[in-house]
Parts: C-alpha cells; sequence; structure tokens
C-alpha cells in the first residue's frame, strides 16, 4: 500500500487528539464512565459541522484516548467549547478523581493510507 496525501480527504483535514492518564488498577471505573458518556457525547458531537470520524478508547494500560478527524482546524476547535465535552465529561472524571489531561493537540494531516 502506497502513502497518499490524505486519501479522500479534504487537504485541510486535521486530526483532533485528547488524551488522558490514570491508575490502571481504575480501569474499570474509567471505562464505564467513558461508556456512558457516550450517552450525550455521541449527539452533541455528531451535530457538529465538519466531523468526519471519531473514536474514544480507554487501556487498561492506564490510557485514553479521543482522536478525531475533522474538515477544518476550524471545525476542530469546537471540541474545546462543546459543553458537553469541555465541561460535563471533563468535570465527571474530574471529580471521579482518576485522570491527567494532557495538552490537546490538533494535526495538519501530511499523508495517509
Amino acid at each position: 500500500m502506497e502513502p497518499t496525501a490524505a486519501g479522500s480527504l479534504p487537504s485541510s483535514a486535521v486530526i483532533h487528539v485528547a488524551r488522558g492518564s490514570f491508575d490502571p488498577s481504575r480501569f474499570g471505573e474509567v471505562d464505564a464512565l467513558a461508556v456512558k458518556q457516550a450517552d450525550y457525547l455521541v449527539p452533541a458531537i455528531g451535530a457538529l459541522p465538519g466531523l468526519l470520524h471519531w473514536y474514544t478508547a480507554v487501556s487498561p494500560v492506564g490510557s485514553i484516548v479521543n482522536i478525531s478527524i475533522w474538515d477544518t482546524g476550524e471545525h476542530a476547535e469546537q471540541m474545546y467549547t462543546l459543553k458537553e465535552m469541555a465541561e460535563i465529561a471533563r468535570g465527571e472524571f474530574t471529580a471521579l478523581g482518576a485522570l491527567t489531561f494532557a495538552p490537546i493537540v490538533d494535526y495538519p494531516i501530511v499523508w495517509s493510507i
């Protein structure tokens, strides 16, 4: 398979990566909360313009990640202020006392396969 210039994605597409870490002994709590949050995050995020793909994953080694692909960086930036994510979901994880959040980064896509 040969790399392409982002395949069928717009040339302005970005990958938005939000990560957190936690004590692996709390995997069950973190995983259960992430699953529960889908009830309100899926409709809220899905209604935003420019979303191409979204993935949430929780690893038993103590890491959680949200990876999304957006048509433009401007659309990806909606995640910084989306109430359901920036206030409610983050607040629930903060109240759980389990997560340390890493800085969120938007990456312009250079190539894909």
